[in-house]
């Protein structure tokens, strides 16, 4: 029992952490809603140039969700994987990781996809699991967990999006797998 009197409770990842409360914030403010904050701040979609919201919209996509389910299956990767990346790399780092996924997820799904909306952090979740995949990198070398998960996470979304018709989107999974990918390499490379 003395033991535990000295136990303490740290904020061990401030980005994740903070990260993961802004989702559930806007998870339950979508709720509140009925869905229209979710859609309105929370989702991409193509909408007009024009509109200062869609250029918001780039980025905060991967702060919502579309429900419970959605939440708890991102964010329990997020806070398996991202306090070990966020250690290694640092907070620096991993928001950049976050912003330059969310920005390309988001471009990409305007261009190419106008009539799909999309929200969630899934293609963070999968930047994550491929730069995960590198912290072991050695020059020269490629680690054999990079090309397993690759196979496995990246050619599992491509056999999805060819023959199962849902509603996943699976091109914002594959360009975050390979943005951490390439992250996660290009960061490794530098230290050796």
């Amino acid at each position: 029992m003395k033991n535990l009197k000295n136990l303490k409770i740290t904020f061990n990842s401030p980005v994740i952490l903070v990260f993961s409360l802004i989702c559930l914030v806007a998870l339950l403010i979508g709720g509140l809603t009925g869905g229209a904050a979710t859609q309105i701040f929370f989702s991409t979609y193509r909408y007009s140039l024009a509109s200062p919201l869609t250029y918001l919209r780039f980025f905060t996509h991967i702060f919502g969700h579309s429900g419970w389910e959605h939440f708890f299956g991102n964010i329990t990767y997020i806070l398996l994987l991202g306090p070990m990346l966020e250690e290694k790399y640092g907070s620096k780092m991993l928001i950049q990781v976050m912003v330059i996924t969310a920005f390309a997820t988001g471009l990409v799904n305007f261009i190419l996809f106008p009539k799909v909306m999309l929200c969630g952090a899934s293609c963070v979740v999968f930047a994550f699991i491929l730069m995960t995949s590198f912290t072991e990198f050695k020059a020269g070398q490629i680690p054999v967990t990079f090309l397993l998960i690759a196979l496995i996470f990246i050619g599992g979304q491509i056999i999805q999006a060819i023959f199962v018709k849902d509603d996943i989107a699976n091109l914002s999974h594959i360009i975050g797998g390979i943005i951490g990918a390439v992250i996660g390499y290009l960061a490794n490379r530098k230290k050796i």
